[in-house]
Formats: C-alpha cells, sequence, structure tokens
C-alpha cells in the first residue's frame, strides 16, 4: 500500500475503522478488510441471533487505489461503491441472466432440434430435466454456500452450468441432450441462489432494494429478448447456438467472481445431512413430476401419478423429523418460526404460480385469438414485462430510501388479483391496446413482489442461513410456478376441449369441430389461417374461454397474496451504521 494510501487510510472515520477492525462482541460482522500490513484478518463465522447480512469489505480490497481513498468500506450509507463491488454486482447480474435466459432461449429452437435429432415423443424431457434437477438442487446448493463459503460453491455451480451447456450443444441423440440438460440444470440450481445469497452478504438490507430490483430488470431483460435472440440464433447459425451463446457470458462472470469477489474463508462444519437431502430431493422431484405429467403424459388418476403423489407426500412429511435430528440440516427449520419469512416462502409460492402461469396462456391468447406472430413471442409479453420491471426499480430504490416495505406487498397483493380478473375478461372481441392495459395492471403488481420477497426474507434471518433464506425462496417461487402451470394447463384444457365439443354438436356434424376437438389447443396462428372461417372462429371462441377459466383460478389464488401481505411485520433494515 502506498504512503499515501496509508495517510489516507489513517483518516478514515470511526465507521471504516470498524468495517476494518471487526464488529463489536457478539454481532458477527466479517472481518475482512485490510488493515495496514495488507493482510486479511479471518472472518467471524457465526451471526448473533436476529443480525443482518454485514456488508463485506473484502470485495472492495483493491478499490482504494481505483476509487480513492476511503472506498474500501464501500457498503456505507449512501455511499458511493467502489468498483471492485460493481463489477461483482455486474458478474451476479450476468449469472441471473445465464439462468433466466437459457429456458427462453431454447423454447424458440425446440422444433429444430426435433427436426434434426427425432425424438418428438421425449420433447418435454428436454424441458423437465431441466426444470427438474434446477428445483432438486436449489435448496442443496444454498445450504453447501452456508457451509463450505459461497464463491468457491457460485463458481462450481457456473462451471457445472457451462459444461451442461457446451455438452447440451454438441448432443447427438434426444437422450444425450436430456441427460446434458439435467447437468445443465444442477448448475443453474446455484447460480441464483448464489447470486442472491452472495448480495446479500455484500450489501446490507438497507441498501439491497435497489440492488435486487436491479436483478428484476435483468429477469424481464431475459424473458423478453430470450425468444428473439433464440429465434435469430436458430435460424442464422443453428439451434447448436442456443446452448453455445452460454459460454462467453459464462466465461465473463466466471473470470469476474474469481478475481474480483473476495468472501471469508468458511472452515468446512458439520456433515452433510445426506438422509434430509435425499428426502427433500425425492420430495421434490417427485411434486415436480406431478405437475408436469399430470394430465399430459399420463392421467391424473393413474398409477404413476397416484404413486409419485404419494412419495411426495410421505418424503416431505418425513423431512421435518429428520431435520430436527441432525447437527447441520440441509434446510434448517428455525427459519420458519420468523412470521416475515414463512409469509415470503408463502408470497413467493403464490407469485410463482401466478407469473409462470401467466406467461405461458397470455402468448397463447395473443396467437390464437389476436392473430399475433408466435415469431415475436417475446415483444408479446412487454405490457406486463416493462411495468414489472420499472416498478420493481423503482420500489428498490424507494426501500432503500426509506428502509420502509409494508405497504409495497400490499399493494402489489392488490393489484395482481385485479389484474388476473381484468385479464379473465378478455374474449374475442379484446383489442390489443385493452389487453395490453389489463397485463400491465399485472405486471405493476409482480413488480411490487418481484424482488421484495427475496429481500424481506433474508432480512429475516441470521447471516449464516443467507444461503438457506434465499434458496428456499426461489424453491418456493419454482415449485408455485410448476403446480401453477400444470394446474393452469389442466382448466385450459378442458375448457377448451368441451367448448370444441359443444361447437360441433351445434353445427350438427363433426368434421373439422370434432377434429379440433381431438387436437386440443395446438394451433399457431398461421394454422388458423387456413381452416374454414366458421372452424377458426369457434376455435377463437374456445381458447377465449379456456383464457377466462385460467385467469380466474389465478385471481383466486392471487388474493391469498393480498391476505398474507397485512400479516407482514415492519422490521426495520439496518444499514451500515447501524449494523455496527
Amino acid at each position: 500500500m502506498s504512503a499515501s494510501s496509508a495517510t489516507n487510510g489513517a483518516k478514515r472515520g470511526p465507521e471504516d475503522l470498524q468495517v476494518k477492525e471487526g464488529p463489536s462482541p457478539g454481532q458477527g460482522i466479517p472481518k475482512v478488510a485490510e488493515d495496514a500490513s495488507g493482510t486479511t484478518p479471518e472472518a467471524t463465522e457465526d451471526a448473533a441471533p436476529g443480525a443482518e447480512a454485514a456488508p463485506l469489505a473484502a470485495a472492495a480490497t483493491d478499490a482504494e487505489g481505483a476509487d480513492g481513498a476511503g472506498s474500501a468500506s464501500g457498503a456505507g450509507a449512501g455511499g458511493r461503491k467502489p468498483r471492485s463491488v460493481r463489477l461483482v454486482l455486474l458478474s451476479l447480474m450476468i449469472a441471473v441472466l445465464l439462468a433466466m435466459l437459457d429456458n427462453m432461449i431454447v423454447g424458440t429452437a425446440m422444433p429444430t432440434i426435433v427436426g434434426e435429432l427425432g425424438g418428438l415423443e421425449h420433447l418435454s424431457w428436454v424441458v423437465t430435466a431441466y426444470t427438474l434437477t434446477t428445483a432438486a438442487s436449489t435448496p442443496l446448493w444454498g445450504k453447501l454456500g452456508d457451509m463450505f463459503g459461497r464463491k468457491g460453491v457460485f463458481l462450481t455451480s457456473i462451471v457445472l452450468f457451462l459444461i451442461g451447456s457446451m455438452t447440451s450443444g454438441a448432443a447427438q441423440t434426444m437422450g444425450q441432450l436430456i441427460g446434458f440438460r439435467a447437468v445443465q440444470g444442477l448448475g443453474a440450481g446455484g447460480l441464483m441462489v448464489g447470486a442472491m445469497a452472495i448480495m446479500g452478504d455484500l450489501i446490507p438490507p438497507r441498501e439491497r432494494g435497489k440492488y435486487m430490483g436491479l436483478m428484476a430488470g435483468v429477469m424481464s431483460l431475459a424473458m423478453i429478448g430470450g425468444p428473439l435472440v433464440g429465434g435469430t440464433l436458430t435460424d442464422h447459425l443453428g439451434w447448436r447456438w442456443a446452448f453455445y451463446i452460454n459460454l462467453p457470458l459464462g466465461a465473463v462472470a466466471l473470470a469476474m467472481v474469481g478475481t474480483v469477489l473476495h468472501l471469508p474463508k468458511k472452515p468446512a462444519k458439520g456433515r452433510i445431512d445426506y438422509l434430509g437431502a435425499g428426502l427433500l430431493t425425492a420430495g421434490i422431484t417427485s411434486a415436480v413430476l406431478v405437475t408436469s405429467w399430470g394430465g399430459t403424459e399420463y392421467d391424473w388418476d393413474s398409477a404413476t401419478i397416484v404413486g409419485l403423489a404419494l412419495l411426495a407426500v410421505v418424503a416431505l412429511a418425513a423431512f421435518p423429523f429428520v431435520e430436527r435430528r441432525v447437527a447441520e440440516p440441509i434446510l434448517p427449520l428455525r427459519v420458519f418460526h420468523s412470521r416475515n419469512f414463512s409469509l415470503m416462502a408463502f408470497i413467493g409460492f403464490v407469485l410463482g404460480f401466478v407469473m409462470f402461469g401467466s406467461m405461458t396462456f397470455l402468448p397463447l391468447f395473443q396467437q390464437s385469438v389476436q392473430g399475433a406472430s408466435a415469431t415475436n413471442s417475446g415483444l408479446l409479453l412487454l405490457p406486463v414485462l416493462l411495468p414489472m420491471m420499472v416498478v420493481s426499480v423503482v420500489t428498490g430504490r424507494a426501500t432503500t430510501r426509506t428502509g420502509k416495505y409494508r405497504m409495497y406487498p400490499i399493494m402489489g397483493g392488490a393489484l395482481i388479483p385485479v389484474g388476473l380478473f381484468l385479464l379473465a375478461q378478455m374474449d374475442v372481441g379484446t383489442s390489443r391496446l385493452t389487453s395490453g392495459l389489463y397485463m400491465a395492471v399485472l405486471g405493476a403488481g409482480m413488480g411490487f413482489l418481484m424482488q421484495l420477497t427475496m429481500l424481506i426474507a433474508q432480512n429475516s434471518v441470521e447471516l449464516k442461513d443467507m444461503g438457506v433464506a434465499s434458496s428456499t425462496t426461489t424453491l418456493f417461487r419454482t415449485i408455485g410456478g410448476s403446480f401453477g402451470v400444470a394446474l393452469m394447463g389442466t382448466v385450459f384444457a378442458r375448457r377448451v376441449e368441451d367448448s370444441m365439443r359443444e361447437s360441433a354438436a351445434a353445427s350438427g356434424g363433426s368434421g373439422g369441430g370434432k377434429q379440433l376437438a381431438e387436437t386440443g389447443p395446438q394451433l399457431d396462428a398461421a394454422s388458423l389461417e387456413k381452416l374454414p372461417a366458421q372452424v377458426r372462429e369457434a376455435y377463437e371462441h374456445a381458447v377465449a374461454g379456456g383464457t377466462h377459466g385460467v385467469f380466474l383460478l389465478a385471481t383466486g389464488v392471487a388474493l391469498l397474496t393480498f391476505v398474507a401481505a397485512w400479516f407482514i411485520k415492519e422490521v426495520p433494515l439496518k444499514d451500515a451504521e447501524a449494523q455496527k
């Protein structure tokens, strides 16, 4: 360290000295800033009960030379973030982009993939293998980060994701692609959890809102741009680049995290809860398969679905008994003792139910009823994604400025069912402008909740449980999405089928009406244009009726969010000064 830097360091105020020298006894704030000799003190591993996540100045150990003296603390309330901290946050956003972008890109490439590799009967497994391993591994990644240190675990998840991406792009058969997608999903399970947990370590709760708002913007960008990028890559470079595109992005994130992020090393403590991990994995896997296969691959009352449902119930019922008896549980049940954490887990489940279900059926309505092109499927969701992104960013900044947040889940809980109820009123005569306004109401409501669920959950646990809090919140949202798509899909398919059969009977014959009733909701706008006017009109009315049922169901579920939000307790978000 230069003499000038040392001089500047001697002039630091009490706040910088506190971060540098470590917390007062019992607070558990990691001591990771370099001292005058250039050494890095050891971190305090255990947080005191109720302690908030502390800003880790170690991520900014090189920031004095870059940003000027006194910036190494970098996380002071209202202070400018050092360059290295901003670089770390950028790398975390790239990781989140990878996790969100992959499914959106691959979806538009699937027809081409099936055309080259064959295996149409196994098409659903390309998606199921990814989502299944992502959901099952999410809580494991969070706990491993808590036990062994977040940096190494996060880097491992990136490497695993990149290996899965590279091998998926090189797959020569559908079976290989499914297997490699499972590997990719294992890595993806750690990307979102690791990014959120590391942010929880780096940024104090009072400042975290604005950065989580940016994360929501990245997610919205992936949803909007994913299908467009996927279609472009498939048309000009081939479907394999839908996977290869992850390699340069992942390499950048890997290099940035590896060189810039400096978190305290944690000695391995305790043993991995293998029995708990096995029960949780079996329960989650069975539940996801039930929601993915039920009513599509198998009938709901088939032996396969009933057996999987029983396995899920038994495994998840046995899980808490095991967790109460092990030294290092994979999911410490103590986190659910916090009212706010339990509420955020529940609200996250409902948010996933509503969000993933809406993203699935809104484009179908716009293509089948309003005649929109599937090529621009990402743009179809702009009316819901843009308000969600804007509101999330604004809410995050307001939370950072005021430290207040309870009003926002209540506002979101009110707007979401209103938006869904408006969407349930759409019919064949609804214009794109009108449906866009309805979608904007829904998007604004989701924006109030998108990142605050994670922020409030992290603010409700001790520092040592940050990874568990992040993974559990993500897990509940993922499972909610699986249930949402499955249940809405069942309602939608049944309504469309019943409506088409009624139309066929009313027309006095079978013909096209009977054929459409047996085919189900599988036609796009281009195919509909080739149908006779009477048949096309009947199909449009059927899809509108199915959409009506779907959004009425979602409205009823979303009302639970509004009720739950009123029970949130306003626990002040501590800033860096308050965490000394």
